[in-house]
């Protein structure tokens, strides 16, 4: 008889296992094994029980002796057949994949996994490497899984272009920390509307050529919409959110040239009382910037608009992107009209809507890092 001692943290181990529905079926059958020679110490009466020869329980048992209750429940290490692609094939064959397919002069861009594989194939025995001359795409997908390398995707990034970016990022969070002051301060009188801008160009106007079918109960869920559609053309919609009220200022323009950016600040310029200092938080476009801007600027009272720009690449730090995205999502998605003035007029009535109950926005990323 072979004596096992099981202690009361693996004996609730192995009932777990006995009872899993997960574990593998060699780990489930060990446990019970195990549990059942503890019950009754006879490897015929166990291996009949079980349903496994008395030599199985035999094995299972000694394991436990040698290695432990819990490791007894795993195969035995075996020495396998040696590797046929060597560790040095492996290696060349990701340096491949870690290269463009058109450097090796392929017309593609990026490999495909069916691409590698052939050009390893032709190439493995002149590499050195003629452990991979018969190489299939199956293969070829496990290896680089197992250096988790993927040559067909593309991952983007951003490229910090602006060597001021740190300053310029410093001075918009100022002015959300100015806003945040204002806001707390219930008693100050302030003279100042702080407007986070942008522009949205490319707005499309795309009318059906069929009328939407209305959902129907057993049916379909959802509208039912033609796959043709009319286009009528785009607009720009121009935009700022008062950061202290929250109301929203915005045109539909057909472009957004210097022209249409100096009637929004005309159309500030008309909102908001004379001893108002208006302070634009927007990005680099060339018509906030342009001559015509700077002459329109030029006769206005000094302190009456003020500009503080985003970094180049540093859009994100503009509050209105995330309101445009907001919009494009509830109301711009799948949106049909019959022309572009319709589109225009549901625009502004989206707006209007949102200006007779304003929500206030504030910006918290990094807001502290500021002095």
């Amino acid at each position: 008889m072979i004596e096992i001692a099981i202690e009361d943290e693996d004996l609730a181990r192995l009932e777990a296992i006995a009872r899993s529905r997960t574990e593998s079926a060699g780990r489930v059958e060990r446990a019970r094994m195990l549990l059942a020679y503890r019950a009754d110490p006879s490897a015929y009466a166990v291996g009949e029980a079980i349903g496994v020869t008395h030599q199985t329980v035999q094995r299972c048992l000694r394991r436990a002796v040698r290695f432990g209750v819990m490791a007894a429940l795993d195969d035995s290490p075996r020495p396998g057949k040696e590797p046929a692609i060597t560790a040095d094939a492996k290696a060349w064959l990701v340096s491949l994949a870690c290269q463009k397919a058109k450097d090796l002069g392929y017309p593609h861009e990026l490999w495909t996994t069916r691409l590698l594989a052939r050009h390893v194939r032709q190439h493995a025995v002149a590499a050195g490497h003629p452990c991979l001359g018969n190489i299939v795409q199956g293969t070829v997908c496990k290896i680089l899984a197992r250096y988790e390398v993927k040559p067909h995707k593309v991952r983007y990034y951003l490229e910090r272009r602006d060597e001021a970016f740190e300053e310029k990022m410093a001075e918009v969070l100022c002015v959300y920390r100015e806003v945040a002051v204002l806001k707390a301060d219930q008693t100050a009188d302030a003279k100042v509307a702080i407007i986070s801008y942008d522009e949205k160009p490319g707005i499309q106007a795309i009318g059906n050529t069929a009328p939407d079918l209305p959902p129907k109960p057993g049916s379909h869920a959802g509208f039912a919409r033609d796959h043709e559609y009319k286009r009528h053309g785009t607009l720009s919609l121009l935009a700022g959110i008062d950061l202290l009220t929250g109301k929203v200022h915005a045109c539909v323009e057909d472009r957004h040239r210097s022209r249409e950016f100096i009637g929004f600040l005309t159309q500030l310029d008309q909102v908001y009382p004379a001893d108002t200092a208006i302070k634009l938080i927007l990005d680099n476009h060339s018509a906030h910037i342009s001559k015509e801007t700077k002459a329109w600027l030029a006769t206005q009272p000094e302190d009456r608009f003020s500009f503080v720009f985003t970094p180049k690449h540093g859009s994100w730090l503009n509050l209105v992107e995330g309101f445009f995205s907001k919009m494009a999502r509830s109301l711009l998605r799948r949106i049909r009209v019959a022309s572009k003035a319709e589109l225009k007029a549901r625009i502004l009535a989206y707006f209007d809507e949102l200006n007779r109950d304003p929500v206030i926005h504030t910006w918290t990323y990094r807001i502290n890092e500021t002095a």
